[in-house]
């Protein structure tokens, strides 16, 4: 078993990941080599994505992230950083290279968003934006 000082260093992600369901549906999607991908996970760093192998991660892909259902798009540039096969499907992590325009502003308030709307307890926009913004609590 991994003891808290090497999990601290085997974490290598700055900010705190959200998983892009919510009731069983996707809430956020990727277009990504012109094939519509939900996201599995999403922060202001990276995503995950469903992969069944490992996508080549010697080049950069661009990218239009989507929010189900509300007609706004984030567009930039990704490249993949790891790959977790299983029995299953696997899924490949991806991370920022580049974001277009206002896109990580956006970003950041869909993420604010989907943190409000799927709290358990109340909490006010400015914790939303506190978690989104800050590290990653895994």
């Amino acid at each position: 078993m991994i003891g808290s000082a090497e999990q601290a260093t085997a974490e290598r992600r700055k900010r705190q990941r959200f998983v892009a369901q919510r009731r069983g549906e996707y809430c956020f999607w990727v277009l990504l080599d012109s094939e519509r991908l939900p996201l599995l996970d999403l922060s202001l760093e990276g995503f995950s994505v469903p992969a069944t192998s490992p996508l080549a991660s010697d080049r950069t892909y661009h990218f239009v992230l989507q929010r189900a259902r509300v007609p706004d798009e984030i567009r930039g540039s990704a490249r993949v950083v790891n790959y977790i096969g299983n029995p299953a499907g696997g899924q490949a992590g991806c991370v920022f290279d580049s974001i277009d325009a206002d896109g990580r502003e956006r970003l950041e308030d869909w993420l604010t968003a989907h943190v409000l709307a799927g709290a358990s307890l109340p909490i006010t926009e400015k914790d939303a934006v506190h978690i989104v913004s800050g590290p990653s609590l895994v």
